[in-house]
């Protein structure tokens, strides 16, 4: 018996474990919505909620995802989000969204949503698109995609896209968070403030220090 009771307890255990990891994501709303508002007092998990019978069709809006958005910069990228900051009534549902345009061989450059996993979908242009597994695999899982192709990159995993086509690319994508965040790994790892000490730097990528100076001397674009 007291085995069995054992083994029943690992088993539940193991599930409840199972269970909270299936689950994990944005909380989940307690009411119909929950418009955010900001209180420059105090820090949440999120956002305060307003009142629910003040809210407005305008907390649940956003216009001009149809404009292209300005990729004259040094990746020939840029992205338009559309997340809770856009559309307060975003607030606890777990969802938001990018217009991500391109240039001829425009890039958005390796990088991670800590808070998301990600689905894009190819509206103009062909992209070229990957994502690498996690330690101690590194597999590099790649795919050229052209209009209407849909890809997804998991939760925390560095990807990219490149643009390979002669021609401007659009792409919309949804992430599974109000709120996902962004770490572009070059600029996190060579621009960070204060800098990461060049000795850290030299020996994790096993290159002299001159280099790594070189590469935090150079400015680092935000998308």
């Amino acid at each position: 018996m007291k085995k069995i009771g054992a083994q029943f307890l690992i088993v539940t255990v193991f599930l409840a474990l199972a269970s909270s990891l299936a689950f994990a994501s944005d909380p989940s709303p307690l009411q119909d919505f929950c418009v955010a508002i900001d209180d420059p007092k105090l820090f949440v998990n999120g956002k305060f909620c307003k009142d629910p019978k003040l809210a407005t069709a305008e907390d649940f809006f956003f216009k001009g995802l149809d404009i292209a958005g300005n990729t004259s910069n040094k990746l020939g990228s840029n992205v338009t989000a559309v997340n809770v900051a856009q559309i307060p009534g975003l607030n606890t549902l777990g969802v938001s969204l990018v217009r991500i345009d391109y240039a001829p061989y425009g890039l958005i450059p390796p990088h991670t949503h800590p808070r998301a996993s990600e689905i894009l979908t190819v509206l103009e242009g062909t992209l070229y698109v990957g994502f690498v597994t996690s330690n101690p695999d590194n597999r590099l899982i790649t795919k050229e995609l052209n209009k209407g192709d849909v890809f997804v990159f998991p939760v925390g995993l560095i990807h990219f896209q490149f643009n390979v086509g002669h021609t401007n690319a659009v792409a919309i994508a949804g992430l599974s968070s109000q709120n996902p965040g962004v770490i572009t790994i070059a600029n996190a790892v060579f621009g960070s403030n204060p800098p990461i000490s060049d000795d850290v730097l030299a020996k994790a990528f096993q290159v002299d220090k001159k280099v790594v100076d070189y590469l935090q001397a150079q400015f680092w674009v935000n998308v």
